[in-house]
């Protein structure tokens, strides 16, 4: 049965084969290449891809993911779709879902809104929940870098609480621009933020995310 996190990142894959190898991304310093070795050695080499999180191991991430990204790019595409192995904890449907579903959302649109004839996306009402459970579960976590109080809100009404604090800036979208926003990607979320203008100025220079 097809899930959230498959559907992503089969959409991911065929963003990056479209815009071939060398085309930016929203990822500072990294082409659709990099991209696409980073998504592979996440899925395939546990004892590299702990270098996001852990500064101890970033040398051998860097060192790993170089490696990866001289492969052809078809075969890292062939990778990216086929997904992690069967030993990989990602390969359990629960897992992937729960770690997979944004991050592979996050990084089509790093593909996506880097190109410039770029065109948005027109998420489900289903997807867009899925995102939203995701988004009210994390946010504190990917909010707690910012530098004044950050509250999330659907158009609906909606919200999240990313970090508490005075002054307070809402930032207001749909989950997916949301989720945009709150990784870091501040200037390419589509969404409106109110608030005192320092305070408002200070979140889009903040380095939000994980």
């Amino acid at each position: 049965m097809s899930t959230h996190a498959k559907r992503e990142r089969l959409l991911l894959a065929d963003l990056l084969e479209a815009a071939g190898p060398d085309a930016p991304t929203l990822c500072e310093g990294w082409l659709t290449r990099d991209l696409a070795a980073h998504v592979v050695v996440r899925d395939r080499r546990p004892d590299a891809a702990g270098g996001t999180v852990i500064p101890a191991l970033r040398a051998r991430l860097d060192r790993v993911q170089a490696e990866y990204g001289q492969k052809p790019y078809e075969e890292l595409l062939q990778m990216v779709r086929t997904g992690p192995g069967k030993m990989s904890p990602f390969g359990l449907k629960q897992i992937d879902e729960a770690a997979n579903t944004t991050e592979f959302y996050i990084h089509a649109e790093d593909v996506r809104r880097a190109q410039p004839d770029w065109t948005p996306r027109e998420v489900d009402p289903v997807f867009a929940d899925a995102l939203w459970s995701r988004l009210e579960k994390g946010a504190r976590l990917m909010g707690r870098k910012a530098p004044v109080g950050l509250v999330l809100r659907r158009p609906d009404g909606r919200t999240a609480v990313a970090r508490r604090g005075t002054p307070v800036v809402t930032v207001t979208g749909e989950p997916g621009e949301l989720t945009l926003f709150l990784s870091g990607r501040q200037a390419s979320a589509d969404v409106s933020l109110d608030g005192d203008k320092d305070a408002v100025a200070k979140v889009l220079d903040a380095k939000l995310g994980v």
